[in-house]
């Protein structure tokens, strides 16, 4: 972890044995056998390395930093707190909250892993508790709109003084640092590792380590390699040690999946709580301090050198740390006032058609003037299967220059009826906007046979071809629409007939209504049989489907022709 997160906190005897006990459990049930020696909890080989990168030695991910030890609360999260409200540090409520647009980065990251890795069975929890011990969920929430932390998050340097000895490989692109490496970003990636697992998560067109998208999309691939299924505990704990090769590094994270699982929601960017043990805090090795001190405190000036023959002047007084925390510039969130519907159309379409129109919220401030960099939350709410693109109900996009952001394109599911779109601003509580979508049942408007041959029959006999139509809709195969076939006395009488051709039901009982039929994948419905009685003439057949279209199909019922005799022969003369 970056030697800015704050002055190390040497822990006493006491604090280590209430870590131990705290752990015992999931050490006993859930971790690998390794082993741990003197440095900081890490493991001494076993020859049970879980992965490559830990049989190379490189110590996975993070090349085995620092990492907070904080335990989670022993009591279960509580409800969510109304945001705004203070929370004290290692409050319970505090502690289960996750600033938003962090949150959000993890559910992204762990929904496009569902679809580029559904094998692996990602949790987003898993990277909530992995982001916890890095960086303390990118120090409570510090990021912008785009997820960019507001400054750097760097490790200790990777000198081999107590740490992992790993010489530069980027020549201080990442870390700043040409002489060795250091873990960077929320998710705290050595230069070596991001070269390869960097992911572009927020669709920027940058692969940026100080980036929660980013990190967190890298992180899920980075975990979900080697066809690890996440949702068994062994490969769970391989995973989770091919990060950090720490047998206490996995029991902590462990214990942050289990408590996120048990429930969290969602905080203001900026006020999470920062975790305040590291696991550096009891061996010999000394973090590299920051280049530049807090900005809360203020270096003692240098005493002055008296002038020969004066007296010796006191030493200057020093300014005391101050104890308030330095002020944040306001943020583009911070200055949304409300939303504004920016030109939506009407939300309708056909049940499993794509909605031609898409939801689209302007962000103003106070004023009416818009508000870019802005993350705008659009949800799914109501009894529906709707879904927007990719399967998701939640999709988060950012407000473009003129403070408007479009959310993906709807896909409608096969439930008929109305469901809400809800826009709302990510890390504000200001009142959300609702947009109403309306899902139809499926149509045709035109019928058509897909045969042009004559439905003839003889009285008592059967048709020997079935009726067969294709139904469209604007031109287009109208597929899985339902529909009805009425055998009915006139075009100008459609009401049932009770003589001449007729279906039979399974148990061969005369039928001349048939419903809940249904088109197929290319629009087309094949009716079933059809028998006549012994009445003659000609009768007709009705299809209609939802939406209005109907045909009228002819059916004629005759006797067969006879042949004429051969004239006989003359008779001889």
């Amino acid at each position: 972890m970056a030697a800015q997160f704050g002055r190390r906190l040497r822990k006493g005897a006491a604090t280590t044995a209430v870590a131990a006990l705290a752990v015992a459990a999931l050490s006993a049930s859930q971790g690998p056998g390794a082993t741990a020696d003197d440095q900081g909890g890490r493991p001494a080989t076993t020859g049970a390395e879980t992965s490559p990168e830990a049989a190379a030695g490189t110590g996975g991910a993070t090349g085995n930093s620092p990492y907070y030890t904080d335990l989670p609360p022993l009591n279960s999260p509580s409800p969510s707190p109304t945001i705004g409200t203070p929370a004290s540090r290692g409050d319970t409520a505090t502690e289960a909250g996750i600033p938003a647009t962090v949150l959000d980065a993890y559910k992204k990251a762990a929904s496009e892993l569902r679809s580029a890795k559904p094998g692996c069975n990602l949790p987003w929890e898993l990277l909530a508790a992995i982001g916890k011990v890095e960086s303390g969920q990118a120090r409570g929430g510090q990021v912008d709109a785009n997820g960019d932390t507001t400054s750097a998050i760097l490790g200790p340097q990777l000198d081999g003084n107590g740490f992992a000895l790993i010489k530069d490989t980027d020549n201080g692109a990442y870390d700043g640092n040409s002489t060795y490496d250091q873990a960077v970003g929320p998710m705290q990636f050595i230069p070596s590792t991001w070269a390869w697992a960097a992911r572009d998560g927020n669709g920027d067109g940058e692969k940026n380590p100080n980036n929660i998208y980013d990190a967190a999309l890298a992180a899920g691939h980075y975990l979900c390699r080697f066809g690890w299924d996440l949702s068994t505990q062994a490969d769970l704990n391989s995973a989770i040690l091919s990060y950090n090769h720490s047998q206490d590094y996995l029991n902590t994270v462990l214990s942050w999946l289990e408590y996120y699982r048990k429930g969290t929601h969602e905080i203001p960017d900026g006020t999470g709580s920062l975790p305040g043990n590291r696991s550096d805090d009891n061996d010999s090795a000394t973090v590299t301090p920051s280049p530049t001190p807090p900005p809360s405190v203020k270096p003692s000036p240098k005493p002055q050198k008296p002038e020969t023959g004066t007296p010796s002047p006191k030493p200057p007084s020093t300014t005391p740390p101050s104890t308030t925390p330095p002020s944040t510039p306001a943020t583009p969130t911070d200055t949304v006032d409300h939303l504004e519907d920016a030109g939506t159309a009407k939300l309708t379409a056909q049940a499993g058609d794509a909605f031609t129109e898409r939801v689209s919220t302007r962000a103003e401030t106070k004023a009416g003037a818009a508000v870019a960099k802005v993350r705008i939350r659009f949800t799914i709410v109501g009894t529906t299967d709707a879904t927007f693109t990719g399967g998701e109900s939640v999709a988060t996009v950012v407000t473009n220059s003129t403070g408007v952001a479009v959310a993906p394109a709807l896909q409608a599911g096969e439930k008929t009826g109305t469901f809400t779109v809800r826009a709302t601003v990510v890390g504000r509580s200001i009142s959300g906007l609702d947009y109403t979508a309306t899902v139809a049942e499926r149509a045709a408007d035109t019928l058509t046979r897909t045969s042009d041959t004559a439905l003839t029959c003889v009285p008592g006999g059967e048709f020997a071809e079935q009726v067969e139509v294709k139904a469209t809709y604007d031109g287009e195969v109208a597929d899985k629409v339902a529909a009805t076939a009425t055998l009915i006395k006139s075009a100008l009488d459609p009401t049932a007939n009770d003589k001449g051709p007729y279906f039979k039901d399974a148990d061969g009982t005369t039928v001349r209504t048939l419903t809940g039929l249904e088109t197929d994948a290319n629009g087309v419905l094949k009716l079933p049989k059809l028998y006549a009685d012994d009445t003659t003439g000609t009768f007709m057949l009705r299809i209609t489907t939802a939406g209005g279209a109907a045909l009228n199909v002819t059916l004629t019922v005759a006797a067969a022709e006879t042949s004429s005799p051969s004239p006989s022969a003359s008779p001889s003369a």
